[in-house]
């Protein structure tokens, strides 16, 4: 910011020199517009051309003194220009190193590739309900502005590039969500991360129907398309506008006595292999549990008090923020 305000004064400062400079050529000597600026110009820059015309005494003083100090003020204007060119490039160079050491350091997060209109609302919802670590990759150069002034961590480059996406850290990464432009685009990502990570998840968005088989065979766990899900959630606002509006305030964090939450089952839990009704996440946290997903994938709905909290479940509990936070803690220490 100093080094932009300096740029702007040194700018101004060169403007009032060729101003001084033309206007008093053209008061001494009566010479023109055109005539005078041109002996300030040849003058300043020290180029060493005749002058356009015969000089009298008078400016020829004039000269003398334009010389002392005009010169000297475009040397600095130069210098000032220079080093705000390196330093700027300096500070991207040392800025992008930065991200990049970040990004190093990075275990089980997120790649999200793509910051167009749906990987930035993903990124901002990621952040907002349950801070997690996520590297954006995005090729268009328009968008780093944003993902900048966002305080994303960011690379600028083509997703389905390997090089690009291991600099993403692609094999430390929990997740990755193909949510590029185009379905074709998004298949070759899928088999480019497939293939540099065979156990990561992938989320893939589809445009089209009939993308999604091609989706789920390039490698992606599961395709997701926007228009599909925005069309249902108002079927859904329709004919059961309670229920959304539940779903709403449990799910985007409009209130904090009412959350939604699921929590992994670590084998180390103090609840591993007790049942429901001797938990005590009832009385304890005042959380109700509607479901446990199992480690074979299969779904309990409104679980019975007898069933058995085991290792590798997922249970899903609704209540307050902070006892949903204290309930992980027990289940997932």
């Amino acid at each position: 910011m100093e080094s932009t305000k300096q740029l702007k004064a040194s700018i101004l400062l060169a403007f009032a020199v060729l101003v001084f400079g033309t206007s008093g050529y053209m008061i001494i000597e009566g010479w023109n517009f055109i005539d005078a600026l041109y002996m300030t110009v040849i003058t300043v820059a020290s180029v060493g051309y005749k002058e356009v015309h015969d000089i009298s005494t008078p400016g020829r003083l004039f000269t003398i003194f334009f010389v002392m100090t005009g010169v000297g003020t475009t040397v600095y204007v130069a210098g000032v220009v220079v080093q705000f060119m390196v330093e700027g490039r300096i500070r991207v160079i040392l800025g992008r190193r930065k991200l990049d050491k970040q990004i190093e350091r990075l275990k089980n997060h997120y790649i999200i590739c793509g910051y167009g209109r749906i990987g930035k609302v993903l990124c901002e919802n990621l952040i907002r309900r349950k801070p997690v670590d996520i590297v954006v990759v995005e090729k268009n150069p328009d968008l780093v502005p944003v993902m900048e002034k966002d305080g994303i961590l960011y690379i600028h480059g083509n997703a389905s590039d390997e090089s690009v996406l291991l600099r993403a850290g692609i094999q430390r990464a929990r997740g990755l969500v193909a949510a590029l432009a185009t379905d074709v685009d998004n298949v070759f990502l899928v088999l480019t991360a497939r293939q540099l990570s065979p156990d990561i998840d992938i989320i893939a968005r589809a445009s089209l129907d009939a993308s999604k088989s091609k989706l789920l065979a390039a490698g992606a766990n599961s395709v997701e398309s926007p228009y599909e899900m925005g069309a249902r959630n108002m079927a859904q606002r329709i004919l059961r506008p309670t229920v959304t509006s539940f779903l709403d305030l449990a799910i985007t964090h409009k209130r904090k006595d009412i959350q939604m939450e699921e929590i992994p089952v670590n084998g180390t839990s103090i609840l591993t292999g007790v049942m429901l009704k001797d938990s005590g996440i009832r009385q304890r946290f005042n959380l109700i549990i509607i479901a446990i997903k199992k480690k074979d994938g299969s779904m309990l709905f409104n679980p019975s008090f007898e069933t058995i909290i085991s290792a590798g479940d997922t249970v899903i509990a609704v209540g307050e923020d902070d006892n949903l936070h204290k309930l992980e803690e027990v289940l997932n220490p």
